[in-house]
């Protein structure tokens, strides 16, 4: 008897529907699973066989087969266990099979027939529900995840008895429920505050601007100067994630395994702190069966590169694409799958190999030509990237015993998302007529609508024309200040890009150590 159930395999965050057929005919007794699986996906066979012995099920002593289709599709994991044992209770006749014409199966079964957790299950109900199939059977303990699509219907199982019972509607299982506005309410902020920070009122700023536009920024300065502390704060000003920014992170996060089961749903951005030591593939994600590297952990947050002369240049070169398009594409024989890469970089570097050039307390041991090899490890079409460039000098004695109170995070923020909405405010009819744009914040805004709102004074405009002379700016540098220059204006609450406001961009992209060494 031939019985058909449904489940998803996910290609990036794509979800599509996979066709579980389940044949049992005559013949010498074998357990065959075609459709280009792999080695989790074989050793299924042991899995269901055993689980559905232990739980009390017959397991027919005849020829099995099960086939995944689409069959040019590579399936992976053991999220196929609880379709494919659906699928033999039916084609045996031990379940009717009018209840699984609609349902989608997802989930991982113990030798004892208990249902386990699988990743991916909040991308997979999302791509389940685009195709119109709503009813969604899972393990109990992602039951939450799941329940955050609000169109799905979730059915909660931990055994597979559970789910026999319900197909002879012997069981009824209660859809779970979630509520969206308690998780957001109940979230404890926890994040590092900005007045723990004594003295760098300049840098400070420039934190602000490039949280109130999602600006890169790449900081230089001696050891010890407060690099890592500012950029550890820098999430505690950006504005809240949204309802659908944080269903795109928890995505991503469902995805590579990352998502604690007591807590669904990822409601703080993302900071992400990588080692110098990684890969390419670490960073940027890929792998034989593509999976997301650091940079699409960091979507919608905050990916912090300390020390980044000491990165890979092949892992650093690999970031230029994705910070202009705001998602990485990575090509492979076996797939190939898009994730999404809107991040905030922050960078952070010393002045020179020694660390200490500049520096008024301490000798510099470093040669020119020294500087200039170390500096040149960040490439410029990297560093024509970054928005932001500033300095973080080190702090003076008498600022660290100043018993003044530094500004808390909480007004720093409260500036941000008043100039985010400015900018939500201005953008919103391009999400109307230009869907596929997804622009919210400055730092993404496409050349069109850089002509279009980052409008100069007469006096502005001029001093633009003269420090694109003076600084050889490319076209992207000549744009990156406007878009900085207007996400000043918008902190200021002003129509008009002035000339204050163009004169503290520029400064932004003037650093000294460059000047003289590159």
């Amino acid at each position: 008897m031939l019985s058909i159930v449904k489940s998803i395999v996910l290609v990036g965050l794509q979800g599509q529907i996979i066709q579980v057929e389940v044949d049992v005919s005559n013949g010498l007794p074998a357990f065959d699973i075609v459709g280009l699986p792999d080695s989790a996906v074989k050793e299924a066979r042991d899995r269901v066989r055993t689980a559905l012995k232990n739980a009390g099920f017959a397991f027919p002593p005849r020829r099995v087969t099960v086939n995944l289709a689409p069959a040019d599709i590579r399936k992976e994991g053991p999220v196929y266990d609880l379709a494919i044992a659906a699928g033999l209770l039916v084609a045996t006749e031990q379940a009717p099979g009018d209840r699984v014409a609609n349902l989608v199966f997802l989930g991982e079964l113990s030798l004892d027939g208990s249902v386990k957790p699988v990743k991916g299950v909040l991308p997979a109900v999302l791509g389940a529900v685009r195709h119109d199939l709503t009813d969604v059977m899972v393990p109990s303990a992602n039951a939450p995840e799941a329940s955050l699509v609000e169109r799905a219907t979730v059915y909660p199982i931990a055994h597979l008895s559970q789910m026999a019972r319900y197909l002879r509607s012997e069981l009824d299982i209660p859809p779970h429920r979630i509520d969206l506005s308690a998780i957001i309410n109940n979230s404890i902020n926890g994040l590092a505050d900005m007045s723990e920070v004594l003295g760098q009122a300049s840098a400070k700023r420039a934190l602000e601007v490039a949280a109130a536009g999602g600006h890169n920024i790449l900081m230089t300065g001696s050891p010890g100067s407060g690099k890592t502390m500012l950029a550890q704060r820098l999430p505690g000003i950006l504005p809240d994630l949204t309802l659908s920014e944080a269903l795109e992170v928890t995505q991503i996060h469902s995805l590579a395994g990352l998502l604690p089961h007591q807590k669904p749903l990822v409601t703080k951005r993302p900071f992400r702190a990588t080692h110098h030591t990684v890969s390419t593939v670490g960073l940027i994600g890929g792998g034989r069966n593509p999976r997301p590297g650091e940079i699409s952990l960091a979507h919608h947050g905050v990916l912090f590169l300390d020390e980044m002369p000491e990165f890979p240049r092949s892992a650093l070169e690999a970031l230029r694409q994705p910070l202009e398009d705001g998602l990485i594409s990575i090509s492979r024989v076996n797939a190939t799958a898009t994730y999404p890469a809107r991040i905030m970089l922050v960078g952070s570097m010393n002045p020179c190999p020694c660390g200490f050039w500049g520096d008024a307390s301490n000798n510099c041991n470093c040669t020119p030509p020294q500087i200039k090899r170390y500096l040149s490890r960040i490439s410029g079409p990297l560093m024509d990237r970054l928005d932001i460039h500033i300095e973080v000098p080190r702090v003076p004695f008498e600022q660290l015993q100043c018993s003044g109170q530094e500004e808390p995070s909480a007004d720093i923020k409260a500036r941000v998302e008043l100039a985010r909405n400015v900018q939500r405010d201005r953008l919103a009819g391009d999400q109307e007529h230009w869907p596929q744009a997804r622009v919210y914040c400055n730092a993404y805004l496409a050349s069109k609508q850089i002509k279009k709102y980052c409008l100069l004074t007469p006096s502005a405009n001029s001093l633009l024309k003269s420090a694109y002379n003076r600084l050889n700016l490319t076209a992207r540098g000549h744009n990156r200040i406007l878009k900085v220059a207007r996400t000043i204006a918008d902190l200021a609450q002003s129509e008009l890009i002035r000339t204050h406001h163009l004169a503290e961009a520029i400064q932004y992209r003037n650093r000294v150590i460059d000047r003289q060494f590159l």
